[in-house]
């Protein structure tokens, strides 16, 4: 026998065994707990052998992968600012802003006399409410009481929620009343019910995300701005309505309405936010913005609300549409108020990797004088007019950039694979013959699902670019106003919007049922700047009632 005959036969046997034979028994070996993988390798000195060893110790050992709902977070993590964390933190740092300072918000007490009639309690303004319960006029549970009266009966018409929380709430309410009476004050939400959009955890209570398939889902654990809404003291009252899936405002119960035209829906996803602040069910409620549902149900509601900069508050708890679009932010009566639950619920939290905390000094007292603030090409030239009236100096906005990302379709697709491919198995396609809101609704989540690995990586560096873009078209003003809201761009790229009232207009005015409602439009700001927004947008609300304007529910 010649040397490689001897070779091959050497590799062929090991002690009168086939190699293949040797392999399998190796493993059991190792599977039955007789030997450890080192010591099976160290007895082989032949290298194919080993490789062949390593690999079958792989399979057999090998860890199933970690089961993925809809809230893991990726590793990658989007950062609003084009040049990254540390640079934003340098530049604070150079302007001598602490980002971990909190100031507080003053409120004025209250003076003169108390509404008697409980419908013109519950459409004060939380600052308002602040003040009643810290002067002792009004207690947590009265207040509480008067909102679930108010949610019990404007629900079954506007069908803004989705459960009500009477027990928790009034007991929540009775632990306000206890500790103010035993001198321990939370701050300006003291007392305060509010409402929470039905993506957002509560433990105990469903959690629907407005679909059919979950209504009887319960997520155990509170959600982070839950938590710190808690904390302030603020009173739980119902999760609100949410679009399926967090799109449009239909849900398995019907379609939310608008308190201020019952003929139409409350738009957007923040449905149930939007049509239980507007209606005075709930003193502020939270909302959600991927891609417009806080800005539009804000609109057409008529509210003041602020979409934060990206990151500025966690979502953990939250539903994921996108991890480097989602946002969370307050839907209110007013813009002070907005800037009350902001402060609350504002700042990093390890639970959420892309939230970070970012300073925030909201002055009540601010001038517009100390602000450059622009337009767009669709600005409402009736608020243009109002602002001019006011001494604000205003310019033209050079044209903004366009383009986007593909992120929402295929983060989106990733985040629901758990519900559209339950078995890891390739979904079966649309039937082309539903009609379309159907088909539409069936093919969420699969459209990123078709999407190469390279083509989402190459999509968000032209979305960095888009960032870059956008920073240089606002670099000479603070905010600017924008009849649309840019919702396509600035959730893109992160920045903040401050929605304001500013008038009343005639809808349908030649048709059978003309209908007055609110104009609202949307003021776009500079990122992490959300206190220089909101500054403006009061002191616009300072000079205006527009706001304070109520639906003429029955």
């Amino acid at each position: 026998m010649d040397g490689n005959a001897e070779k091959e036969q050497d590799v062929a046997t090991v002690d009168g065994l086939e190699r293949r034979d040797f392999i399998r028994v190796a493993v059991a070996a190792v599977a039955a707990g007789a030997m450890t993988p080192a010591a099976v390798l160290a007895n082989e000195p032949d290298p194919e052998v080993r490789g062949a060893l390593v690999r079958a110790l792989q399979e057999a050992q090998e860890v199933p992968p970690v089961p993925l709902r809809n809230g893991e977070h990726p590793a990658l993590v989007f950062q609003a600012y084009p040049g990254g964390t540390g640079s934003l933190y340098k530049r604070w740092a150079s302007q001598g802003m602490d980002p971990f300072r909190r100031y507080a918000i003053p409120i004025d007490p209250w003076v003169g006399p108390v509404p008697g009639d409980p419908t013109d309690v519950a459409f004060l303004p939380v600052h308002r409410l602040a003040a009643l319960i810290r002067g002792g006029h009004i207690t947590s549970v009265e207040l509480t009481e008067i909102y679930l009266d108010r949610v019990r009966r404007y629900d079954p018409t506007l069908l803004f929620a989705v459960t009500i929380l009477e027990d928790r709430a009034l007991e929540e309410a009775q632990q306000a009343d206890h500790d103010f009476r035993n001198g321990v004050y939370h701050g300006p939400l003291h007392g305060i019910p509010y409402g929470v959009k039905d993506l957002f955890s509560v433990a105990g209570t469903r959690t629907t995300w407005g679909a059919g398939d979950f209504q009887e889902q319960v997520i155990d654990r509170d959600a982070d701005l839950v938590l710190r809404l808690r904390d302030a003291g603020a009173v739980l009252v119902a999760k609100l309505a949410t679009g399926e899936f967090a799109s449009g405002d239909r849900w398995y119960r019907g379609q939310t309405l608008n308190p201020w035209n019952l003929e139409e829906g409350s738009s957007g996803s923040s449905a149930g936010p939007g049509s239980a602040t507007a209606a005075g069910a709930v003193a502020f409620a939270i909302g959600t913005e991927t891609q417009g549902s806080i800005v539009s149900p804000a609109r057409r509601n008529g509210l003041s609300a602020l979409r934060p900069t990206f990151g500025s508050v966690s979502r953990y708890g939250g539903m994921v549409l996108s991890w480097s679009m989602d946002k969370a932010g307050p839907m209110c009566r007013s813009i002070l108020d907005c800037a009350l639950v902001f402060e609350a619920i504002r700042g990093a939290s390890e639970r959420d990797p892309a939230s970070l905390t970012a300073p925030f000094r909201f002055d009540p007292d601010a001038d517009f004088s100390a602000y450059r603030i622009g337009y767009d090409e669709d600005a409402p030239e009736e608020f243009l007019e109002q602002l001019g009236g006011m001494g604000v100096q205003l310019s033209e906005m050079p044209a903004l950039p366009e383009g986007g990302s593909n992120s929402l379709g295929v983060e989106s697709s990733a985040a629901f694979d758990f519900y559209v491919s339950p078995n890891g198995e390739e979904p079966e396609p649309v039937p082309e013959d539903l009609e379309p809101r159907e088909a539409r609704r069936r093919g969420r989540f699969r459209r990123g699902r078709d999407t190469r690995a390279l083509e989402y990586v190459q999509s968000q560096r032209r979305r960095l670019i888009l960032m870059e873009e956008t920073r240089d078209a606002m670099d000479g003003v603070d905010m600017f106003v924008s009849g649309s809201g840019q919702v396509g761009l600035t959730n893109q790229t992160g920045h903040p919007a401050a929605i304001v009232p500013y008038g009343f207009g005639v809808r349908n005015p030649d048709g059978d049922s003309p209908t007055t409602m609110p104009l609202t439009t949307t003021l776009l700001g500079d990122l992490f700047a959300d206190d220089k927004l909101l500054n403006v947008a009061h002191a616009f609300q300072k000079r205006t009632d527009w706001h304070q304007r109520r639906p003429p529910l029955a």
